[in-house]
């Protein structure tokens, strides 16, 4: 979803139900703000895999134990980091961490992998794990507000864009409410026209 819609503390929470029914979870950050496991660890934005590498020189260069911490519930916790706006690509550093994860092992014993990605199209970043055929669902989190859904169903296009040539499919729309008029019939129009569904209203408190 579109930035500020809520995306990293609607994961987070998911997971941490997730992780009290017993399943293994590891969540991975998938942007230069390093935010998406703050809840997780009850603490400020950890040291991200590429910030990690750009100070020691390589990535070949960092331990798995420096940027993976373990959270709520045994969650494991990495941020793949990522360069400033306007400056690199986020996919290019998206991937690095993942590869950097697969051959340390991170992955090994997990139930769920969770990917919390920008939900910029402009940048090809938020497509990388769909792209190396890392990821297999994909939800959007949004709300009845006009450029919120903008930013759904632009996302939604390129996902069906990869949808074609792999694995991966739309599991559906999660609407984080902001109390706009009408807001479920809206989301649930858009999921319609979007062939999936809204699987989950998040009433504001």
């Amino acid at each position: 979803g579109k930035g500020g819609i809520g995306k990293s503390t609607t994961s987070q929470n998911t997971l941490a139900a997730m992780a009290e029914k017993g399943q293994r979870i590891m969540i991975v950050g998938c942007g230069p703000k390093a935010d998406s496991t703050r809840l997780m660890l009850h603490s400020k934005a950890q040291t991200s895999v590429l910030q990690l590498a750009a100070e020691l020189g390589a990535v070949e260069d960092v331990e798995l134990d420096d940027v993976l911490q373990v959270g709520y519930r045994g969650v494991k916790c990495v941020e793949s980091g990522g360069p400033e706006p306007g400056v690199g690509c986020a996919g290019r550093g998206i991937i690095t961490a993942i590869n950097f994860l697969e051959e340390e092992g991170a992955y090994e014993d997990l139930d769920f992998v969770s990917y919390d990605v920008l939900g910029d199209v402009v940048c090809g970043g938020f497509a990388m794990p769909i792209r190396e055929g890392k990821a297999q669902e994909i939800y959007i989190v949004c709300s009845g507000e006009m450029m919120a859904m903008y930013a759904a169903n632009n996302i939604a296009r390129g996902v069906l864009k990869y949808a074609q040539s792999g694995g991966v499919r739309l599991g559906g729309l999660i609407c984080n409410s902001r109390n706009t008029d009408r807001e479920i019939e809206l989301i649930e129009a858009l999921a319609e026209k979007l062939n999936t569904q809204m699987i989950h209203y998040v009433p504001r408190a």
